[in-house]
Formats: structure tokens, C-alpha cells, sequence
């Protein structure tokens, strides 16, 4: 019996509601197995593929340590895997689960701005007490990178719960932390550096570099990939259609610098977001009448740039 497609997606929290929203609006439907408590689904059309749900941290350290072939995680969380580079290959950004890694220092330090300040802090409270300034975060190596980058000496004190309280409760000095809208760091009296942004995240499909990739699991990945890219082209799209006997009057506009980027299919228009209105008011000066305006549900294409992007990224077979 041939080994599943392993798909790893969050199990709880903001981030599961915008993977499920996302997979159903690529006409993908989710089940699970074992009720609303179990760790284990099933993705509507892939009976070949095996969805296990995880913590978005969990799901980047299965990745990286090729236990599963595909997951939704954010970049902030695969950049603390060691060698993440090699590990794991991010194929489709997803445009939520936004959020930036950045160092946050007390609102009371009203000369910090800047990491140059900064480190000039760190080095004053060194030569005051004795101590090094203490960081508190989660993000170990890629703090510990930023941070030697700006010279700023430091002691790391790992957080194993609320981050942002670190200062208020005298465990830490500063943190480095995710932070979206600013509104948990301004409610624990903490403010962003100037420059202190170290990473700006999103959730990604990526996949696994160091899991074993049969040929039926590729072939499942690449369909999985077709899918979603046809229906992200989609969104982005507007599609023009208009009689056969009117064809030849939209010649011009289809021409015009106006309908830049369009794609003709006979009588239709397939046009980037934005352009639909300007371009059918155009085609009904010329006589093309009636221009019907409507949205693609997917959009297919003769081949995946995820998927080749992950078939050059694997081991021939």
C-alpha cells in the first residue's frame, strides 16, 4: 500500500479559522476524523493524502524534520528551525496570518528609538550592575542573530508564556516578540524600535525537503498545488465576455495600452484585478454590446510553478 501525502494544518486559534476559511474557498472541503476534538482529517478529493493538525510551531519542527511533506505554518516559526533553509521550501505565500518579529522596549526609555540606542543601553546596564541586559522571547536564533548584528550585548531568557509581561514583571529588560497592530505591546507599556523589525511573517504552504517524496505523493502535491494556485489566479482576475458576431470590434481595445496584460479567449477577456470596468466601457463605446463582467472561479494552467519549483528542489527519482 502506497505511504499518504502527509499535509500538516493548525489545530487551534486565528490561524486554523483562516486556513479552513482559505482551503474552502479553493473548493476544498475539510473533515474531521474523531470529531471536533481529533488530530486527524481528510481533504475532500484527495484520498491518497493525510491531514494532521498541529500547533503552527509543531508544524514547522515536523517539517523540518521531514515527518510531514506539506504544512501551514508562518515564517516566523520556520525561521527557528536550524538549517530551515535547507529543510523546508516555502511554495505558496498566503497572504494572512500577518504578523512582524520585532524588538520592543519599555515606553519609560524615552532616548531608545533605535537599535543603536539600544545598544548603548545594554552596555550601561553592563557597566551599572554588573548584568547583562536580559531579552525575553521565544525566538531564540533569530534574535540571537539580530541582535549580534547590532552589537548589542545581552543575556537571553527563554519565555515559556506572555512574552509582552516579561518587563512588567522584572524577568526581562526588553523582548522580541510578533506583534500585528502594536495594541498588546502599548497595553504592556512596551514600544517598537525604529529599526527593530527582524522579520516581517505570513502563513505559508511550504513543504518538507527532508521528508521521503514517492512519486503517487508528488503527483498528490502538484494537484493539491494546481488547485490552489487556479483559484489565486482567480481572485486576482476579471473575465469580459461578448457575442461572436461583435468579435472584431474588440480588436482595438483588446490592443490598447488600457487592456495591458489581458489574455484573449475568442469573446472574452481574462484581465488583472482592476482593469474590468475601464476596459468594458471602452468595448461598449466600440460597439461590443452587451460586455458581460464576471469573476473565474479557478483558472487553470498547462503547469504548476509551485510544484516545479518543488520537483527542482527534490531528489530525482
Amino acid at each position: 500500500m502506497t505511504a499518504p501525502l502527509i499535509l500538516t494544518l493548525p489545530s487551534k486559534g486565528r490561524l486554523k479559522e483562516q486556513v479552513e476559511a482559505w482551503l474552502a474557498d479553493c473548493g476544498l472541503s475539510l473533515t474531521l476524523a474523531g470529531g471536533a476534538r481529533g488530530y486527524l482529517a481528510e481533504l475532500g478529493g484527495f484520498p491518497d493524502l493525510q491531514v494532521r493538525l498541529l500547533s503552527a510551531a509543531d508544524i514547522a519542527a515536523a517539517l523540518a524534520a521531514g515527518e510531514a511533506h506539506l504544512g501551514v505554518t508562518g515564517q516566523d516559526l520556520l525561521g527557528e528551525q536550524a538549517g530551515a533553509a535547507e529543510r523546508v521550501l516555502t511554495l505558496i505565500p498566503l497572504e494572512f496570518g500577518r504578523a512582524d518579529l520585532v524588538v520592543a522596549v519599555p515606553q519609560s526609555w524615552l532616548d531608545v528609538e533605535g537599535m543603536a540606542d539600544l545598544e548603548e543601553v545594554a552596555h550601561d546596564i553592563l557597566a551599572r550592575t554588573g548584568r547583562r541586559m536580559r531579552v525575553a522571547t521565544k525566538y531564540a536564533l533569530q534574535t540571537r542573530d539580530f541582535l549580534a548584528a547590532h552589537g548589542v550585548d545581552y543575556r537571553m531568557v527563554l519565555s515559556g508564556g506572555s512574552t509582552e509581561g516579561a518587563p512588567a514583571a522584572g524577568a526581562a529588560e526588553i523582548i522580541v516578540d510578533i506583534a500585528t497592530s502594536g495594541a498588546t505591546l502599548a497595553a504592556n507599556g512596551l514600544k517598537r524600535l525604529d529599526d527593530g523589525l527582524i522579520l516581517r511573517s505570513q502563513a505559508g504552504l511550504v513543504a518538507s525537503l527532508r521528508a521521503d517524496w514517492s512519486a503517487p505523493q508528488r503527483a498528490a502535491a502538484e494537484r493539491l498545488l494546481r488547485i490552489v494556485e487556479a483559484r489565486a489566479r482567480a481572485r486576482a482576475t476579471s473575465l469580459l465576455s461578448w457575442s461572436n458576431d461583435l468579435d472584431a470590434a474588440a480588436d482595438p481595445v483588446v490592443a490598447s495600452p488600457i487592456a495591458d496584460g489581458a489574455q484573449r479567449r475568442g469573446p472574452a477577456l481574462l484581465l488583472p484585478d482592476g482593469r474590468s470596468l475601464d476596459v468594458a466601457l471602452d468595448l461598449a463605446a466600440a460597439g461590443v454590446s452587451p460586455v458581460s463582467a464576471s469573476r473565474p472561479v479557478s483558472i487553470f494552467h498547462a503547469e504548476s510553478p509551485a510544484g516545479a519549483r518543488l520537483n527542482r528542489a527534490l531528489p530525482i527519482i
